[in-house]
């Protein structure tokens, strides 16, 4: 497979792009702006707990990434949107798929999560030897 797109390759670039789609705010202001542009203000009152700090940081990375597009309306004062572009709206169904799985099955991540801490097995995990 090709280093530049296999995401398993600790250099590929692709690895940097998931990282900004499945960070919690990317994928979330991807998902917010499925039904059209919203400002700033829009943006940061539909995700809640998301800083205008976070957010500002997150829309300049998935602008960057050709993923939603930064329209400035000249008026005074100024209104600035947040839409998709065509390569973001692409995203929209396997987005949504996740959102809505994660949605069906966190009562049983919560209740794998309750079982696990009450079972008291809380050693720590990644090493197979």
């Amino acid at each position: 497979m090709d280093p530049v797109t296999d995401v398993f390759t600790s250099d590929c670039p692709g690895r940097e792009v998931l990282d900004h789609i499945t960070g919690r705010w990317g994928l979330l202001i991807v998902a917010a702006l499925k039904d059209g542009p919203l400002r700033f203000s829009q943006l940061r009152d539909r995700i809640g707990g998301v800083s205008e700090k976070m957010l500002a940081q997150t829309l300049r990375v998935l602008h960057r990434d050709g993923l939603i597009e930064r329209n400035v309306e000249h008026s005074r004062p100024p209104k600035v949107c947040y839409e998709l572009t065509p390569l973001g709206s692409e995203l929209i169904g396997p987005l949504c798929e996740l959102v809505q799985w994660i949605a069906r099955r966190t009562p049983d991540i919560v209740a794998a999560q309750r079982r696990h801490d009450q079972s008291g097995s809380h050693t720590a995990t990644g090493s197979h030897t």
